[in-house]
């Protein structure tokens, strides 16, 4: 499993953002919507020594251009992540400016992947998460045996309800065009603070 990455999301405690880079996972996401519960806020900043192997992913949530392109710029942000209805169009301004973007797809048992076709070629991975009733952040898991409907064209990001006592059954994906899997309430203590030791056993399975 050495190939398949790592993002941990939902940082925002400067403290626990700093023992988090420590591990350097590949991934590391913030989330610039003010209705989570792991809303940055308006004055977040990154600490001046973050590791540049570690590429920093804004999520948002049916959020315009031009409020995403000024968080990207503040803090460098190398990927958007969208993560509501964000039209194909939009996806397609935005990588005309030379935006890198991730964008997410909630996945239940009926899903049907041809959703995705529109995006194919304006993005550069897809994230499936599990379809609840909030915008990520669920905690739980979906079926994932449902991937194998997938064309498997875009490398994915694996998200939803993630954690030590599930990871291993990833393996079961292994012939799947899976770039990277995305943690986030699996390995809580708190909305927004992330219990390292798990991110640790998480780390080690891959």
């Amino acid at each position: 499993m050495s190939a398949i990455r790592l993002k941990v999301c939902g940082m925002r405690d400067v403290n626990n953002i700093r023992a988090l880079m420590e591990l350097r996972p590949d991934y590391m996401g913030f989330i610039f919507y003010p209705k989570s519960p792991r809303f940055v806020g308006s004055d977040f900043h990154l600490p001046d020594d973050f590791p540049a192997e570690v590429k920093k992913v804004g999520v948002f949530v049916n959020a315009t251009n031009e409020e995403m392109l000024l968080s990207a710029k503040r803090l460098a942000l190398d990927y958007l992540q969208l993560h509501g209805n964000e039209p194909a169009e939009q996806c397609k301004e935005l990588k005309e400016q030379g935006i890198k973007l991730i964008k997410v797809f909630s996945v239940d048992d009926e899903v049907d992947f041809t959703i995705t076709h529109p995006y194919q070629n304006l993005v550069d991975f897809f994230l499936f998460d599990t379809k609840g009733k909030y915008y990520g952040g669920n905690a739980r898991t979906f079926d994932w045996n449902v991937l194998k409907k997938y064309d498997q064209q875009v490398p994915f990001f694996l998200s939803g309800g993630i954690s030590p006592y599930n990871v291993s059954g990833i393996k079961e994906l292994m012939d799947m065009n899976l770039h990277a899997i995305d943690i986030n309430s699996g390995v809580e203590v708190s909305p927004g603070m992330k219990d390292i030791e798990k991110i640790k056993d998480i780390k080690c399975e891959l």
